[in-house]
């Protein structure tokens, strides 16, 4: 291994330091004037003189009456960022000291701000050491493809300015603007910029195959489970991710283009996007003054009638003269708010089922704090048995129909296990499941961060009794990390765009503390050891659970795209509960395969043989059919009872002598 001694940087060259790295210095001169146009600073052999006429993509970009001696514009937003940065950095000094006198912060400290790096240092662990010591040799094999992607580009371009490649005819077959077809494709790297220069064209190109390399390396290693496996493809997709050089102002020939332009006020733009990031400790997504609960969000009418330290039960005001004899309890998941099911009216589930005629009432979930440290899984269940009771109380019915989306409907599947056990299975006249697993075996992505060590680490961070919200949000972020983390980071921090007015995207950063407790166990005795489905493996509230006793009619919708509970996962719901079941595979993920209403007219669904032995059997005879799922589900719901009773006396909450605590959405949907 050859070694490289330190050389003093040029400080009127300062990009030339990158091409002292071992991959540049590979070939030397040749790279230095492939990128030599590119860079402000790295002259490639063409002179000083070339460079102060402005040769080269940078001085390409410069608008119309912008000229590159022109500093003063560029010295006020060095400052600028300057002084921006001092005064964060000074902020944090002072809350340090105060919280080091103080004695607080404690493990906590170590998650604000940036626990998407804690992921990334994690998942680098996972990587074999072999991998990483291949990619000397890869870079050189590669270079060849360098050299094809520049003649393809210098048959397309006529001068390139690269000695030996310069001067070519364009061809008649030659893409609009003299842009050449390169052969990998990104929609990260679709802006033309990316390919009007080699430098860019070549730097793209290569990290695509570098990319594509080494997830096929993971692939074919052998010697190792399937399982470690997985959790290599993810480590490796992660990390190539973060490395795009579209992550990197200099090597994102988009963002230098903005930063002319802008005379460099997009980077002081995105310092203070950046810097208000660092001070909440999470990665912004959209504008986070365009939405105010209950009245452009979560504004479906209705009363919180019921309350308890763990949750609020909501009941909706009813836009129908008639309803539903038999009420419906929504069980969200406490992992994130509720409202994901009352977004904007025309985007609410809840909305849309009260305007069917049910009487729908939300549970909604408290986020921990130090006071719910002893929060276990037994109380969860406990909350759910205890909102059914109060709603056959309130309303002086049998049974309640029932939604559990994701870990809530987890947990609805070991509640109804409870009931069935206890003789009280009838309090339930249905269930109806949201992407939710009870199978873990196959359950996606989550699963790789629940080794030993990630284990551990969860653990030294919740320290206070509950996991800071802020860190599940990074996880859910790295699992994909493409759309959630780096694009934000190239449009916001460094193009400095402002944030959009974006509901789904509010709600997704709208992030709740988890118990610490529940929390562990849930990733040990679930995702980890899956004991769910062994019969009498757990127990809650003193009852063992055995899902094979769960004879409710259910209802089970996947999610085909979904990442977070796979719809393979979620089939095997099919292979454990033995009442009646209807199973729907619907389009997109994790939230948009649920949240599609019938008016969007997106999306679709399949339904298949009810007796399938398996997932790939039931799409195989599945028909597709065109939109929203929902109408199907409501179908079905109303044959489970069709029965109807006037919408009076306490089926509209607050109404005379009916006592209630306050408007929805509730205080609990606030806390942060």
């Amino acid at each position: 291994m050859s070694s490289h001694s330190k050389k003093p940087i040029d400080e009127a060259q300062p990009f030339s330091a990158l091409f002292d790295m071992p991959f540049f210095d590979m070939k030397g001169d040749a790279m230095k004037a492939m990128f030599a146009g590119a860079l402000p600073g790295m002259t490639g052999g063409m002179g000083r003189d070339a460079e102060m006429k402005g040769d080269g993509v940078l001085a390409a970009t410069f608008p119309d009456g912008v000229d590159i001696s022109d500093l003063g514009e560029w010295a006020k937003a060095g400052a600028q960022l300057q002084q921006m940065w001092l005064e964060f950095a000074g902020e944090q000094a002072r809350e340090a000291a105060e919280k080091a006198t103080s004695g607080a912060g404690g493990a906590s400290a170590m998650l604000d701000p940036t626990q998407w790096l804690v992921i990334s240092q994690s998942m680098m662990q996972q990587l074999p050491k072999g991998i990483i010591e291949a990619q000397a040799q890869l870079a050189q094999d590669s270079f060849q493809v360098w050299q094809g992607v520049l003649g393809r580009m210098a048959s397309s371009i006529p001068d390139l300015g690269i000695p030996g490649l310069g001067g070519a005819e364009a061809d008649a077959n030659t893409p609009a603007a003299g842009v050449p077809d390169l052969p990998k494709k990104d929609r990260r790297f679709a802006d033309p910029a990316w390919a009007e220069h080699p430098a860019f064209a070549l730097l793209h190109q290569t990290y695509l195959m570098l990319t594509e390399y080494f997830r096929q390396s993971v692939q074919s290693m052998e010697g190792i489970d399937s399982e470690k496996r997985k959790q290599l493809e993810f480590a490796v997709s992660a990390l190539s991710e973060a490395m795009s050089p579209g992550n990197f102002l200099l090597t994102n020939p988009v963002v230098m283009k903005r930063t002319v332009t802008t005379r460099g006020q997009n980077l002081v733009r995105g310092m203070q996007h950046l810097i208000n990031d660092l001070k909440r400790g999470q990665l912004t997504h959209t504008d986070p003054h365009a939405f105010t609960l209950g009245e452009n969000l979560a504004s479906t009418p209705g009363k919180v009638v019921h309350e308890t330290p763990l949750y609020q039960l909501i009941q909706y005001s009813p836009a129908t003269k008639d309803v539903l004899k038999t009420p419906l309890v929504i069980f969200p998941p406490w992992i994130n708010r509720f409202y994901i099911l009352d977004l904007t009216p025309k985007k609410s589930f809840i909305k849309w089922a009260v305007d069917q005629g049910i009487t729908v009432f939300v549970t909604s979930w408290k986020s921990a704090d130090e006071t719910m440290a002893d929060i276990v899984w037994d109380d969860y269940i406990r909350a759910q048995m205890d909102a059914i009771d109060t709603i056959r109380d309130r309303l002086k019915v049998p049974s309640v129909h029932t939604i559990g989306y994701c870990v809530a409907g987890t947990t609805l599947a070991a509640t109804l296990a409870i009931l069935a056990r206890r003789d009280e299975a009838d309090k339930v006249k249905s269930a109806t499941f949201f992407t939710a697993q009870v199978d873990f075996e196959r359950s996606g992505d989550l699963k790789h961060f629940i080794d030993d060590s990630h284990l551990e680490m969860i653990g030294k961070l919740s320290s206070d009794g509950y996991l800071d919200g802020r860190y599940l949000a990074a996880t859910f972020n790295a699992l994909r990390g493409k759309d959630l983390i780096w694009n934000y980071v190239v449009n916001n921090y460094m193009l400095g765009e402002d944030y959009p007015a974006f509901d789904l995207l509010h709600w997704n950063g709208d992030v709740t503390n988890l118990p610490s407790k529940w929390h562990n166990d849930y990733l040990r005795d679930l995702y980890r050891d899956n004991k769910l489905v062994k019969p009498d493996a757990l127990e809650a509230d003193g009852t063992s659970i055995d899902l094979t006793q769960v004879k409710t009619p259910a209802y089970v919708q996947a999610g085909r795209e979904d990442h977070i509970a796979p719809a393979e996962s979620v089939w095997r719901i099919t292979e454990h509960f033995k009442g009646p079941m209807e199973f729907l595979l619907a389009g997109s993920g994790h939230i948009a395969g649920v949240v599609n209403p019938p008016a969007a007219g997106k999306y679709q669904y399949w339904l298949g043989d009810k007796d399938a032995p398996s997932l790939d059997a039931y799409i195989e005879s599945a028909t597709e059919h065109p939109g929203s799922w929902w109408p199907h589900w409501l179908e079905w719901l109303e044959a489970q009872d069709p029965d109807k009773v006037p919408a009076t006396g306490k089926r509209k909450p607050g109404g005379r002598g009916d006592t209630v605590i306050e408007d929805a959405p509730g205080r609990y949907v606030k806390t942060r």
